[in-house]
């Protein structure tokens, strides 16, 4: 059965439905309060009335009308022209974000607080409204420098992937009251990225950790991570900044918060005797990492929002996210459904982000899994009835007397024994005898290793035993740099006349090359003169 069938949120004159549904997308369809005006970005799911007179959703309204049936050509012209319009009307800002004119007859296009950016004349920027707060102080502009100069690089990445993502992030972050600007916050955290991950275990576009990210309705097995999937993520991450704005009342103070974690927000906020953010980033209690990432939002918004002023003509954008959804089973081979729809297996991988192995987790009788546009016809007309359920399974045949299931799922480091128990239909408790085969969850001809994204995770270390590795190597460096429970003090020695670089390196037994690396100094000169303090130790 098919879904439903999500396209570009675009354009098309062909179509009256189609343009209402763009308008709904990426406009709030509310007057513009003046700025600075206090109206707080919480509430509920913004909706409209149909011709029943029910309340329906933007994105329902949107996917209703969308369903609407065009002829081929129409489709065709208005895909063309969808892409048109994306490349021209993004250059000058990513789309999704808010869009504000800053005047007070009610043309902008955002409900709530509009804010203002002062100080900053000096960039002569086209866009200088935003719906979160933006200021152009030094630590701003420090992340400005970085990401027009040595990050420039990553930003046009960011930017690229941001034409795909953005305007459905802007658009569930509005449904939800939240500011669309706070876009910049997944591309702060992620840059787009679904599959990106943090050496701390955060995964996806909104870097969620793992409670989180259950907390908030994100489930996570062996067989698929749904912190990956980009408008799943974007809901709980909406549900999360909206429990920190309640929190805190301020903006700056949630993008903390999702940082740092609310609580050392709070004691932040105690300890220091004030509620605003800048005054919490001059004591020391913040990591530089949460002092840092407030303005980094801020300076990718300036810069998102302006991207001519900046030099930033020429982005590929990605094409808008678009697909249609069907309705698989339980174990579903990946492999063998791209066959029988005639669709590349790593552009289903590149849809359902969710999904980490070659089949569908085997614990949902029906799985929704999205496909390119226009393979829901062809679904139900080819392939509903036929068998896809995965079976072509790796075995190992057990070679020692009563080996256990859990030794097996350690051997071929899969952490969840139950994977193990669930496939060969037993019990984690089992123990089996030399000879006897036990079913693998990895596809017949595929090689389990790091460089196989379907297996890729099985290699990496744990959160517990990288902090366990860096607590590890602290000790072993204060102990190689203590004596007597006092660090060693740099050993400082003046030079005398008639004395050279040579001479001294050998008067303390160091070479020539460390002592000028101990010495900052010396690399420029490469001379000494009576007097100079050298480090020699």
């Amino acid at each position: 059965m098919v879904g439903f069938s999500f396209k570009n949120q675009t354009n098309t004159k062909h179509s009256a439905a189609i343009v209402l549904c763009v308008s709904l997308l990426l406009m709030s369809c509310a007057t513009t309060s003046k700025p600075h005006e206090s109206e707080k970005h919480v509430g509920a799911t913004k909706s409209i009335t149909n011709s029943e007179g029910s309340s329906e959703s933007v994105r329902e309204v949107y996917l209703r009308m969308k369903n609407r049936d065009l002829s081929e050509k129409e489709i065709t012209e208005d895909e063309e022209k969808s892409a048109q319009v994306a490349k021209i009307s993004s250059r000058t800002m990513i789309e999704g974000a808010s869009k504000i004119d800053g005047e007070e007859d009610g043309s902008s296009q955002v409900k709530g607080k509009i804010y203002y950016l002062e100080g900053a004349e000096e960039l002569n920027l086209e866009n200088n409204y935003f719906d979160i707060p933006v200021v152009y102080n030094d630590q701003v502009k420090k992340w400005m420098s970085y990401f027009l100069n040595r990050g420039r690089p990553f930003f046009q990445r960011y930017a690229e992937r941001a034409g795909r993502y953005a305007p459905i992030l802007g658009a569930i972050l509005e449904e939800h009251g939240l500011p669309r600007d706070l876009i910049f916050l997944a591309m702060a955290e992620s840059g787009f990225n679904n599959n990106a991950k943090s050496w701390a275990k955060a995964v996806g576009p909104w870097q969620f950790m793992p409670y989180t990210g259950k907390m908030y309705g994100l489930d996570q097995d062996w067989y698929r991570d749904e912190r990956r999937d980009p408008i799943k993520a974007t809901v709980a991450a909406a549900r999360y900044l909206t429990k920190l704005y309640d929190d805190f009342g301020s903006w700056e103070l949630a993008a903390a918060g999702y940082n740092a974690g609310e609580g050392k927000i709070s004691r932040a906020i105690r300890k220091y005797n004030t509620d605003e953010f800048w005054g919490l980033t001059k004591g020391r209690y913040l990591k530089d990492e949460t002092k840092n990432y407030v303005p980094k939002i801020m300076a990718l918004a300036i810069i998102g929002k302006n991207l001519t002023a900046f030099g930033f003509e020429e982005i590929d954008f990605h094409e808008p996210l678009d697909f249609d959804e069907i309705s698989v089973g339980s174990s579903t081979d990946l492999y063998k459904l791209s066959d029988v729809m005639g669709i590349e297996l790593e552009e289903i991988q590149r849809l359902n982000p969710e999904i980490l192995r070659w089949f569908t987790p085997p614990n949902i009788s029906e799985y929704k899994l999205r496909l390119p546009p226009g393979s829901a016809e062809k679904w139900v007309t080819c392939c509903i009835g036929q068998d896809l359920k995965a079976s072509e399974f790796q075995e190992f045949v057990v070679n020692k007397k009563n080996m256990s299931l859990a030794a097996i799922a350690k051997k071929f480091r899969i952490r969840q024994p139950h994977v193990l128990a669930n496939l060969n239909k037993t019990n984690e408790s089992t123990v089996f005898s030399k000879g006897e085969v036990v079913k693998l969850p990895f596809r017949l001809g595929e090689v389990v290793s790091p460089g196989n994204n379907m297996y890729a995770d099985l290699y990496e270390k744990s959160r517990k035993e990288i902090l366990s590795k860096n607590k590890r190597y602290k000790k072993r460096y204060y102990a190689k740099n203590k004596k007597g429970g006092r660090s060693k003090a740099p050993k400082l020695y003046v030079v005398k006349k008639g004395e050279s670089i040579k001479s001294v390196a050998k008067k303390h037994g160091i070479s020539v090359k460390r002592l000028i690396a101990s010495n900052s100094k010396l690399k420029k000169t490469r001379a000494v003169k009576a007097g100079d303090k050298l480090v020699v130790r």
